[in-house]
C-alpha cells in the first residue's frame, strides 16, 4: 500500500476558532501537519493552538476576514513567514443567516455572498500559485448539502453553497494535471454554534422551544441526529492524504444520507 502520510506538511485553516474549522486543524495536527489558524477574531483561536502545540506541531495564529483581499494576502503571508508555505488549505471560514425571499434584506444577500463564496474565490487564488510551482497540494472546502439542494429561508446561503461547489470544480479542472486536488465538502446540520444560531432563529420566528427545534434539525437527517464536527474533519482529512490523489471535483456529502448525490 501507498503511504498515506502527510506528516511534515503545512496546513492553513480558515474559521479555525470552533465547530468543523477547530476539529479539523486538530485532526491535521494529529496526523503531523504544522497548523495556521485564521478567523476574524483570535482569542478563541488561542486554545487551539495551545492544542496543536502540545501535540509537538508548530501554529501560527491569523486575524483575517476573508471577505477582505488585502488581509486574505497579508493572511497568507503570515503563513508563509511562520510554517514556510502551505500545502493543505481548507476553507472553512462561513456564516449562515435566514430570511424569507420575499421582503429579502439586501445587506444578507451581500454578506453571505461576500464570506462564504468571495472570501473562498480570494484565500483558493492566493494559494493555488504556490501549490501548482510545488506540483502538490490539497484545496478543501466546507460548503454544505444546501449547495446541492434548496430549502426555506435560505436564499443567500444556498446560492452561496451553490456558487462555492460551482467555483471548486471549476478550479479542480484547471489544475488536474497539477498535482493540485479540489474538493468540497458537504455538511448537513452539525453540532456546532453555527447550528445554535440556526435555533435560536427558528425560537425566534416559531416560538417553538429549543427541545422541539433541535428535534426539528434532526429530523432532517436520515440518521435522526446532528452530525458531529469530528465526523466532517476526518472527511476532511482523508481528502487531504497524500493517498487521495485521484480524488478531484468532489463534493462529499457527511449528512446522514439526507441527500445522496
Amino acid at each position: 500500500m501507498a503511504d498515506d502520510s502527510i506528516a511534515g506538511k503545512r496546513a492553513l485553516v480558515t474559521g479555525a476558532s470552533r465547530g468543523i474549522g477547530r476539529a479539523t486543524a486538530l485532526a491535521l495536527a494529529h496526523a503531523g501537519v504544522d497548523v495556521a489558524l485564521a478567523a476574524r477574531g483570535t482569542e478563541e483561536l488561542e486554545q487551539v493552538a495551545a492544542e496543536i502545540t502540545q501535540l509537538g506541531r508548530t501554529t501560527a495564529i491569523i486575524s483575517c476576514d476573508v471577505s477582505d483581499v488585502e488581509q486574505v494576502q497579508r493572511m497568507v503571508e503570515t503563513a508563509h513567514a511562520q510554517l514556510g508555505g502551505i500545502d493543505i488549505l481548507v476553507n472553512n471560514a462561513g456564516k449562515a443567516m435566514s430570511a424569507k425571499f420575499l421582503g429579502h434584506p439586501d445587506e444578507i444577500w451581500h454578506q453571505l455572498l461576500a464570506l462564504n463564496l468571495t472570501g473562498v474565490y480570494y484565500v483558493t487564488k492566493a494559494i493555488a500559485p504556490e501549490m501548482v510551482a510545488q506540483k502538490w497540494g490539497r484545496i478543501i472546502t466546507v460548503a454544505s448539502v444546501a449547495g446541492k439542494v434548496g430549502s426555506r429561508y435560505t436564499a443567500a446561503y444556498a446560492a452561496s453553497k451553490h456558487g462555492v461547489l460551482g467555483l471548486m470544480k471549476t478550479v479542480a479542472i484547471e489544475l488536474a494535471t497539477t498535482g493540485v486536488t479540489v474538493n468540497s465538502v458537504c455538511p448537513g446540520y452539525v453540532d456546532t454554534p453555527m447550528t445554535d444560531g440556526a435555533v435560536a432563529n427558528m425560537i425566534a420566528r416559531t416560538g417553538m422551544s429549543e427541545e422541539d427545534a433541535r428535534a426539528y434539525l434532526a429530523s432532517t437527517n436520515p440518521q435522526r441526529r446532528l452530525v458531529t464536527p469530528d465526523e466532517v474533519a476526518r472527511v476532511v482529512l482523508f481528502l487531504a492524504q497524500a493517498t487521495s490523489g485521484g480524488i478531484t471535483g468532489q463534493a462529499i456529502n457527511v449528512d446522514g444520507g439526507a441527500v445522496m448525490w
